[in-house]
């Protein structure tokens, strides 16, 4: 592992977006031709960890072994709720969030040239996204899904970004029975099928989202299932929503708290990546053939 340099905020702005876009930028310490992992947040009940501010287990592993991590705080935001909650496409901005991503990439020179040391370092050509629940939604839209919106079919698949991690993402539409169904009934309209970049699809066998299906713990799956390949599911024993606790260090809202499952996530989508990105790499398969706390399977 490498020492890790944590920059933030660094501050884009973009026109029509109510509020700048910020993020932190995390990777090692040395190094060039890191490749660029974008980490989009959760909703959650939390105000601070749906933010650039979250997500320090993943992110902090993730930069000590080798990739720029870029988190941006999301309309959705907690911590911008105050200042955007009536803004159209809100609560949720599901359109917006997706674009973000679009314009982080857009604008990678700026973020090199702010943040100290990282100029020259990143690899353009290596680019994934990587999303926890509200975030795995957004980034299966990155990677190809589609959604209709007002009977306007809506396409913001990224053509820069070239793998993804889905982490506890929400399923298909049609199985969509609870509370939360009719506050997003564009989860109704997702189609996986159109869903052609590489994926690792991360879900716990004990994450029933009852607040939107009776399904069970296999909606999370519904990613691997319905989208073309390839793709790899890791399903995590005991897992749920938070996967052990992801979103922060000893955050309260991890009802499975576990560092070893924590650990287990950023060991094998670490692995996922860095063998997506170099081919011959054969980190992934040693870290499945090791896993005893999970399983693994690819199509």
């Amino acid at each position: 592992m490498s020492p890790v340099l944590s920059y933030s905020p660094v501050v884009l702005p973009v026109p029509g977006r109510p509020v700048d876009l910020e993020l932190r930028v995390s990777a090692p310490a040395t190094g060039t031709g890191l490749p660029v992992v974008l980490l989009s947040h959760g909703h959650g009940g939390s105000n601070h960890l749906s933010s650039l501010h979250g997500y320090a287990p993943l992110a902090d592993y993730w930069a000590a072994h080798g990739f720029a991590v870029l988190q941006p705080t999301h309309l959705s935001s907690a911590t911008l709720r105050h200042r955007v909650g009536d803004a159209p496409d809100g609560p949720y901005f599901l359109r917006s969030r997706a674009e973000d991503m679009s314009h982080i990439l857009d604008r990678l020179d700026v973020i090199e040239d702010t943040v100290p040391r990282l100029a020259g370092r990143l690899a353009r050509d290596k680019v994934a996204v990587a999303g926890h629940s509200l975030g795995g939604f957004t980034a299966s839209l990155l990677l190809g899904a589609r959604i209709t919106d007002d009977g306007e079919e809506i396409d913001l698949t990224e053509p820069r970004i070239s793998q993804g991690v889905l982490l506890a993402a929400p399923g298909r539409g049609d199985v969509l029975n609870g509370p939360m169904a009719d506050a997003l009934p564009v989860f109704r309209t997702i189609d996986f099928s159109t869903m052609a970049t590489p994926a690792l699809v991360v879900a716990g066998d004990k994450d029933d989202s009852r607040h939107f299906t009776d399904m069970g713990p296999d909606w999370h799956a519904d990613p691997y299932h319905l989208a073309p390949a390839p793709k790899s599911l890791l399903t995590l024993f005991d897992g749920e929503h938070l996967l052990g606790g992801i979103s922060g260090y000893d955050a309260a809202e991890t009802s499975d708290e576990n560092p070893e499952r924590v650990a287990t996530v950023g060991r094998l989508t670490t692995a996922y990546l860095r063998s997506r990105f170099t081919p011959g790499d054969t980190a992934w398969q040693t870290a499945c053939e090791e896993l005893t706390t999970g399983t693994v399977e690819s199509k």
